[in-house]
């Protein structure tokens, strides 16, 4: 999932939505990172999403759900805010988890 976090937020970097909707081969990268995203946030055990509150697991499911299954459109705007705005947090929360169960990381 963190590494997702990362090459969705290197993808997106300044860039606006119609960035990169012009740039199909970078639409569909974000788009790919977004659904192994919520892949592994689908793989995660109940009871460490349990431990883990403080991270919204199903918010990454559900986009990744809506990007696999089309639902007609995808709107560009929604992925690029989402990393703009929400990422951060979440790879916040990953860290600290990541960091509280094996210090050795």
């Amino acid at each position: 999932m963190r590494e997702a976090v990362s090459r969705i937020r290197e993808i997106v970097g300044n860039s606006d939505a119609d960035e990169i909707v012009a740039d199909p081969l970078r639409a569909d990268a974000l788009m790919w990172n977004y659904m192994v995203l919520g892949e592994a946030a689908i793989k995660i055990s109940r009871s460490y999403r349990d431990a883990h509150p403080e991270i919204v697991w199903h918010r990454p499911i559900g986009l990744r759900n809506r990007i696999v299954h089309g639902y007609w459109s995808i709107d560009m705007d929604v992925l690029v805010t989402t990393a703009k705005r929400d990422l951060p947090n979440l790879a916040e929360h990953l860290d600290a988890a990541l960091n509280d169960d094996n210090p050795q990381c």
